[in-house]
């Protein structure tokens, strides 16, 4: 574990489920005085008792862990605010529709922060019937990759995962997409709306007009 829980996240969890120090060391089967230990940062509980004690409070271990309390109040689940998480360690990509803590390999993650594509990550797009055909401009060595591309819409999210050495593309399904967004594993997430004409690097050709006649 990169961190371990705090004295001061048992506390005001304690406090927030109205929990005496005596009443939740006979929930957990320890003395009062050791909860009071652990409040004061005098002493850890023990690994075994971090799902017991998560349960207990009323939130995960992996928030538990981290020590900071999740408020979702995405209760409408619009995947437009869908949050992208990577493991720095094993590469494991996660997605969550709200607010929330996550963790793997003993790593708190925290949502990647999404910028508009840059000359080093030229995008382009092609609509052609009812897929957009995404690629990236971008080398796909063992060190530097697009990790995935993910097209997200207000009732869903494809996601297309890549992998060293293979080609940075893929196609989406159009269906209400309004955000397309991939991931550099050296320089993080990048996010557009395949809407937007301005984007200069984004370009949008529809198979329709493709017909031998039409402009």
């Amino acid at each position: 574990m990169d961190q371990y829980v705090t004295g001061s996240a048992i506390r005001q969890l304690r406090e927030k489920k109205k929990l005496t120090q005596e009443a939740l060391a006979e929930k957990l089967g320890v003395s009062g005085k050791a909860v009071s230990r652990w409040e004061t940062g005098k002493g850890y509980p023990d690994i075994s008792l971090l799902g017991p004690l998560a349960e207990n409070l009323s939130v995960s271990v992996a928030e538990l862990l981290s020590g900071n309390a999740v408020e979702n109040a995405n209760v409408s689940a619009n995947m437009l605010r869908s949050e992208f998480y990577v493991c720095p360690v094993c590469g494991n990509v996660l997605c969550s529709t709200g607010e929330c803590a996550v963790s793997c390999h003993g790593v708190s993650l925290l949502p990647a922060e999404a910028e508009g594509p840059d000359d080093a990550h030229r995008v382009s797009v092609e609509v052609v019937e009812d897929e957009h055909f995404v690629a990236i401009d971008h080398p796909m060595t063992r060190d530097h990759y697009i990790s995935f591309i993910a097209g997200i819409g207000s009732d869903r999210v494809q996601l297309v995962k890549l992998y060293p050495e293979g080609n940075a593309e893929a196609r989406l399904k159009i269906n209400g997409v309004r955000r397309i967004c991939y991931y550099c594993n050296r320089d993080g997430l990048f996010s557009f709306s395949p809407l937007n004409s301005s984007l200069r690097s984004v370009r949008q050709v529809s198979a329709s007009c493709q017909v031998a006649g039409r402009p």
